[in-house]
């Protein structure tokens, strides 16, 4: 740890003292525990030129006078002038050239919350000066075997099959953080076994990592939340960001420490194009042993993932199909790091213009829809085991469709249990019955009639003429006869199921 106040009262050898009417400022306390930069001896009357932020200052009073001039002297303009150049500290030699503490000064400082220090006869400055010396240099070093080894605990990590994934843990131990990984665009990539925080992807995060993005360069900016400050960094060119990286913590980060996250993000990026180049070899391989699956050869498919990827997921099983996007490459990055931490039990390829996930209906699958959400991307979903694969995943592509494009995850069993009227519905049908209507409904408000009440009432009734005519108040001819115009306008034959079944789904799906 760097020397502090409270460190150097701390060092018998020394016997030093703070006056304790100074602990009445509310600022005391923390000038108590702060870092000391360096300690500097003077009785200049205005030392500060040769003062930084951080220094603790001794002197011996010299520069106060005696008897009668050291009680007229201006003790507050120069405590005044010692806090401004934000020292953190003023020391002073009793029984040296005074006999004890100046009351004036005692006062000034107590005044300004300045902690005085007390360094009784026989205590050299120098003694303190090296004390302190020998502990910032200690610090450095302790701080530069952190650092060595830090970096080599990064580089082991980067150096694994899941090598961005854990960087990004092993910085989190290291740093004792939490990290976020975002894409070009914004959403954030899944990492398992980090940290828990509710920090992480918080609204906040994602606004100021969304906000930084679309400047388009390298940037560092910060923000401050309850639980302490987070660190934002893009990384990528300037005009080809990969994404973005928020560290958070409750302090601040040292010179060490942001060295280690700027070599991450080195890292980070150089894995995130390394995906890239290979994203195309391993995209085939996928497709291949998807193709495998649906034509029924599990074993071979089976084999080859397990000396490539791992075991495939087990049985039962949950079919996923994702609408791929222009940036769908970023939610493959998210998959691809989710399927090597979950060994096997995530598998993913790109099949047409869907991205298919074949996943266990077990947490996996929750952590698919969570993605779904985070990239605002519309998807379809079924149950499935694997001889059954091709038509599962002939189900989950209906799904996809029938949500119309709509972000979240739409499951095949929720459509299919509101029956076959519930699938057209959800598929869109209604734009269809409208279509097919149109004719029908524009004659009868051209001609004021009731061709369409007439067609339904009479469906209604099992196509019963007699039935329609009574509940209509009509003649059973005049009913026949407004079903064969009806026919005629709509160009259906209404003698046959098949054109009674199309008026009929189109009715029900206006109603």
């Amino acid at each position: 740890m760097l020397p502090t106040i409270t460190w150097l009262l701390s060092r018998e050898q020394l016997r030093l003292s703070v006056v304790s009417d100074a602990g009445e400022h509310p600022h005391h306390s923390n000038l108590l525990t702060a870092p000391i930069s360096w300690v500097h001896s003077s009785d200049l009357n205005d030392p500060t030129p040769f003062l930084s932020s951080g220094n603790v200052l001794l002197t011996d009073g010299a520069q106060f006078g005696f008897d009668e001039a050291a009680e007229r002297y201006n003790y507050d303009a120069y405590v005044g002038r010692l806090v401004d150049a934000e020292i953190v500290g003023l020391g002073f030699a009793t029984h040296f050239l005074h006999q004890g503490m100046p009351p004036g000064l005692a006062e000034a400082c107590a005044r300004a919350g300045l902690p005085l220090i007390d360094v009784p006869d026989r205590v050299p400055f120098i003694a303190v000066i090296r004390e302190v010396a020998d502990q910032i240099a200690a610090e450095r070093s302790r701080r530069m075997e952190w650092s060595i080894s830090a970096h080599k605990a990064i580089s082991r990590a980067a150096l694994k099959p899941t090598g961005l994934r854990s960087t990004l843990v092993e910085l989190e131990r290291q740093l004792s953080c939490w990290v976020g990984l975002f894409d070009a665009t914004g959403a954030p990539l899944l990492v398992p076994s980090q940290q828990p925080s509710t920090d992480r992807f918080a609204a906040p995060v994602r606004d100021e990592v969304a906000r930084v993005l679309r400047k388009g360069r390298r940037s560092s900016t910060s923000l401050t939340l309850e639980s302490g400050q987070v660190t934002i960094q893009t990384f990528g060119q300037s005009g080809q960001l990969r994404g973005a990286l928020a560290l958070g913590r409750g302090v601040l980060l040292d010179r060490a420490e942001n060295e280690l996250v700027t070599s991450v993000i080195a890292l980070a990026t150089l894995a995130l194009e390394q995906n890239r180049e290979l994203d195309t070899t391993r995209g085939q391989l996928r497709s291949a042993l998807l193709e495998l699956m649906l034509a029924g050869n599990v074993p071979i498919a089976r084999a080859t993932a397990r000396d490539v990827w791992g075991a495939l997921p087990q049985e039962p099983l949950s079919v996923i199909a994702i609408a791929r996007q222009v940036r769908s490459h970023y939610v493959l990055d998210a998959l691809e790091s989710l399927a090597l931490d979950r060994d096997g039990r995530v598998f993913f390829a790109e099949r047409d213009d869907t991205i298919v996930v074949v996943v266990g209906q077990g947490s996996e699958r929750q952590q698919i829809a969570q993605l779904v959400a985070d990239h605002g991307l519309a998807a379809g979903s079924a149950a499935a085991d694997y001889p059954g694969l091709g038509g599962a995943l002939a189900q989950a592509s209906h799904a996809l469709h029938a949500g119309a494009g709509r972000p979240g995850l739409t499951d095949f069993a929720d459509i299919a249990g509101t029956g076959m009227l519930g699938v057209l519905h959800a598929a869109g049908a209604e734009q269809v019955a409208h279509r097919v209507l149109t004719p029908l409904v524009t004659f009868d408000a051209e001609h004021s009639t009731t061709l369409v009440d007439t067609l339904r009432s009479w469906l209604a009734h099992d196509c019963s003429w007699g039935s329609t005519a009574a509940q209509l108040g009509i003649h059973r001819h005049t009913v026949r006869a407004r079903i064969d115009q009806a026919a005629g306008i709509l160009n259906l034959d209404l003698e046959t199921f098949e054109g009674r079944l199309e008026v009929w789904a189109a009715l029900r799906m206006l109603e």
